[in-house]
């Protein structure tokens, strides 16, 4: 057996036993041949000391038994009558009790210690274990109060140089259209950019407001059909000849909700222009509103090359943009604002956004808001446009699709 082997080996405890058994039979043997000259006290002394390390090394069921082994062999070896069990005198009875009595006591408090130990022993680990988990409690808070402060200080320093850009974004907008009125060919596309970097700057501040708990909102009640057709005529140029199909129910009272108005407006136009941008050329846009329970639902469908499951979640990060396969013409690139602006401005109305995948490809953005209760919350000029128009879907379709090209699906 090698060095390491015999540092590995622990004793069985039949085989601890066993030794102290013997060893207590080896230690009678050797005081046996001297008991005429030796006082009991002389052989008493040595059997309590193997008493007690038996039961410090193999506890208290041990250390008792070697005790009661431990008297029998003084009686039978080491007191007259020799190699008996009677007791001649009753000072040898009052001998034996003593030192049973003795190694009883002294057994049972090396248990107490021994347990005491075992239990300081885990007691010391769980305190070792407990602090190296509060360090690592402590790195991970410390870590954590740092990526929200870094996250507090970006938002701080986008709101402030978003704030600044206004100004200057504002002049340029009037040069680019002073210059195009001119018959400058470059004014156009100056204000066209200038219009595209006006939108970022307002989408980032609403990020830093909805971060920070202060976009404003105006919840009231509105019609599902007047933010519709608000949506369609706000992206018209961005979605040029692409087909538009409308499905907005015309049975029935007209559909409202409670909603911030120009938020709703928002969101719907972010969902447009992401379906236009990652729609093949020619396929057509779907948007629709339909009542679901308690909740309005405002639908954008495209179809795309789809969002992957793993993603779904992941495309409603600002700055973040998936990948796509295969995508539409508007795809132009941007900052990954859209999706981000559009779900803090429905959750800041209590509403929700979400995307799932459509049946046949693409995919479909819900826009979920609170819907109005009862026709007695209608807004006082749906009525008149009941009587002024009978078929408000329709209308909405032929007067509001991007170039005339939109229609109905019923």
């Amino acid at each position: 057996m090698t060095g390491g082997g015999l540092a590995a080996w622990r004793p069985t405890p039949a085989a601890r036993w066993a030794g102290w058994v013997a060893a207590l039979v080896a230690l009678a043997g050797v005081l046996a041949g001297r008991r005429e000259q030796l006082d009991q006290v002389h052989v008493v002394l040595p059997f309590l000391l193997l008493v007690l390390l038996g039961g410090a090394t193999g506890g208290r069921a041990l250390g008792l038994s070697l005790a009661g082994a431990a008297v029998l062999l003084l009686n039978y070896v080491f007191q007259p009558p020799y190699d008996t069990l009677v007791v001649h005198k009753p000072l040898d009875t009052l001998v034996l009790v003593s030192f049973l009595a003795t190694a009883g006591v002294a057994t049972q408090l090396l248990e107490v210690a021994r347990a005491r130990a075992v239990a300081a022993r885990r007691h010391a680990l769980e305190v070792e274990r407990l602090a190296a988990e509060r360090e690592g409690l402590l790195v991970e808070a410390e870590h954590a109060h740092a990526l929200r402060e870094a996250d507090r200080m970006k938002d701080a320093v986008l709101a402030a140089v978003s704030h600044d850009l206004r100004t200057p974004l504002t002049t340029i907008t009037a040069l680019a259209h002073a210059a195009a009125a001119r018959g400058d060919p470059a004014g156009p596309v100056i204000a066209e950019q200038a219009g595209r970097l006006s939108r970022m700057v307002a989408d980032l501040l609403d990020l830093s407001r909805a971060r920070a708990g202060s976009l404003p909102v105006a919840v009231e009640v509105n019609l599902a059909e007047d933010v519709v057709g608000a949506a369609l005529r706000q992206t018209a140029g961005v979605l040029g000849e692409r087909p538009v199909v409308v499905d907005v129910p015309e049975d029935g009272p007209p559909l409202a909700g409670r909603f911030d108005f120009v938020a709703t407006l928002r969101v719907l136009g972010n969902l447009l222009e992401n379906a236009h941008k990652y729609s093949p050329a020619g396929a057509p846009v779907a948007v629709g509103a339909a009542r679901e329970g308690a909740a309005l639902a405002f639908t954008v469908a495209d179809r795309g090359a789809g969002v992957p499951a793993g993603e779904r979640a992941r495309i409603f990060a600002p700055f973040y943009r998936a990948a796509q396969a295969g995508g539409g013409p508007g795809d132009v690139g941007g900052a990954g604002l859209g999706l981000a602006v559009a779900r803090a401005l429905a959750e800041a109305q209590g509403g929700t956004l979400d995307v799932a995948e459509r049946a046949g490809g693409g995919s479909v953005f819900t826009l979920r808001l609170a819907a109005a209760d009862a026709e007695g919350d209608v807004p006082d000029d749906a009525d008149d446009a009941d009587d002024a128009d009978p078929a408000p879907s329709a209308a909405l379709s032929a007067g509001l699709a991007p170039g005339g090209s939109g229609h109905t699906a019923a």
